[in-house]
């Protein structure tokens, strides 16, 4: 008996049963084969539109099993996939006929409350750092859905409420354990593999299967001032907000969503599915100045809800999972901005009333601040000067609507790209060989594929927003 696998140049392996006993005998974890029960639900991801079949998933505990799993197909010369939390949008994490290493057990969170730093495996959510971090009165910067995976989203940049006081996800890696594609365990930090911890950070999974990630934590919580406050669609909201937050300081964040709102208890009835914006608010200080700093934006009109008041951090982190579900159809198409100019509020308060599902929705997420600050040439992650990404977001439940929602999507991305910068946060890229103006990796873009020509020669690491491996003369 064999088993057919894909490699990187296309052909297929055939494996025998002793390579695949070996192999299978080597791992403390598990080795699916597409016959073996849990397969199906091991292959599975956020993202319904992700449909790939691996042949073989090795289900990693450790780091023992990421070096065995990558040196058995760095010799081989197979195509590999990394599973984390299994939430992006592109479903990097599954690669068709190929390995696929499953790091979604790895979960083990660390706080070092005297240092203020976390240690967290790759399998990790946000929601398990919270979990861990808050019971110190800490957080580390993340994103705002807390069942994303922390892996994809540090390793892409990662930014959310806290992004603007201290820094993005990116911004607050300390240290990363890492197998490379020569099967090989390194530690890489400020003082150790500098160029190796340069490109990881932003570099996304290109270089190599992070295991362990050390973070800088903040003072944070446990409660803080958030919540929605909800307008009917009119663009004079925008403009209002557009004005005011070039004052707002580092503490504030609010991001803007654009949609038909969901039946939020604190709203009337009759408002639910109406055209909305939604101006979602948290400020990292002291609350009772957080009361007077969000105050302006409570008043651009008169609002449909307001839901602002003190929460527990790790509860706001949560607040909008519901609208997020898995196994849901999704696709994303997404563009950076220095301003909100008259034309893009026009174009996207024109666009609510073309949506073709009540889930599709636009959000803003407000930037600048203490993440702005930092040097393009610091780390990989180059968008510094990014002021407002826009997400486009798709989202719907059957496959008759692929068709209206992907053109929706595409053709208001396509209205608006003109206006934008033309780079793009890549956790947000949907599919790989994207054509921008700027893309993902910006400026440093030449340098990222020189290190993968030093690290990574052979493009192992290739199932992502891949970067191509620049010979090394």
């Amino acid at each position: 008996m064999t088993t057919n696998i894909n490699c990187i140049d296309g052909s297929i392996l055939q494996l025998n049963d002793d390579e695949l006993e070996s192999f299978k005998a080597s791992l403390r974890g598990e080795l699916l084969g597409q016959a073996d029960k849990d397969y199906e639900v091991a292959r599975q991801v956020w993202n319904m539109m992700i449909d790939k079949c691996p042949a073989l998933i090795a289900r990693c505990t450790g780091a023992a099993d990421v070096i065995t799993a990558v040196r058995f197909a760095a010799e081989r010369e197979l195509l590999i996939s990394i599973k984390g939390g299994g939430h992006n949008i592109a479903g990097s994490a599954v690669c068709e006929g190929g390995l696929m290493l499953d790091l979604s057990g790895m979960t083990a969170v660390i706080v070092d409350p005297e240092k203020k730093t976390v240690k967290a495996q790759a399998g990790a959510l946000l929601g398990d750092l919270d979990h861990e971090t808050q019971a110190f009165g800490l957080a580390v910067p993340t994103g705002i859905n807390s069942t994303t995976g922390i892996a994809g989203l540090a390793l892409g940049g990662g930014y959310g409420w806290l992004s603007r006081k201290f820094g993005h996800t990116v911004d607050n890696i300390l240290s990363v354990d890492i197998v490379t594609a020569d099967g090989e365990f390194k530690h890489a930090s400020a003082t150790e593999n500098e160029e190796l911890f340069w490109a990881v950070r932003g570099g996304s999974g290109n270089f190599g299967v992070v295991t362990t990630f050390e973070f800088q934590a903040h003072d944070v919580g446990p409660m803080v001032l958030s919540g929605p406050c909800v307008y009917a669609l009119n663009p004079d909201i925008l403009k209002k907000y557009r004005e005011l937050e070039k004052t707002m300081p580092d503490e504030a964040a609010i991001w803007l969503v654009i949609r038909r709102v969901p039946p939020f208890p604190f709203l009337d009835e009759k408002d639910h599915g109406r055209p909305t914006i939604i101006l979602a608010m948290a400020y990292s200080g002291d609350i009772a100045e957080g009361e007077k700093i969000l105050a302006p934006y409570r008043n651009l009109g008169v609002p449909l809800g307001d839901a602002v008041a003190p929460n527990p951090y790790a509860g706001w982190q949560q607040a909008f999972d519901p609208l997020v579900g898995p196994r849901a159809r999704n696709y994303w198409k997404s563009s950076d901005f220095l301003e909100l100019t008259d034309d893009v509020i026009d174009i996207i308060c024109s666009a609510v009333e073309t949506m073709p599902s009540d889930e599709c929705e636009m959000f803003i997420a407000q930037l600048g601040g203490a993440a702005g600050r930092v040097a393009v040439t610091d780390m990989a992650y180059p968008h510094r000067n990014t002021r407002f990404t826009m997400n486009i977001h798709g989202r719907w439940q059957t496959e008759d609507m692929d068709a209206d929602c992907l053109s929706w999507v595409r053709g208001l991305y396509s209205n608006l790209e003109e206006h934008a910068t033309g780079s793009v946060y890549v956790n947000f890229v949907p599919e790989d060989g994207e054509v921008r103006k700027v893309g993902p990796y910006g400026a440093n873009q030449k340098r990222l594929e020189e290190i993968k020509g030093r690290i990574d020669p052979k493009n192992l690491f290739r199932t992502n927003i891949n970067i191509k491996a620049r010979p090394i003369k």
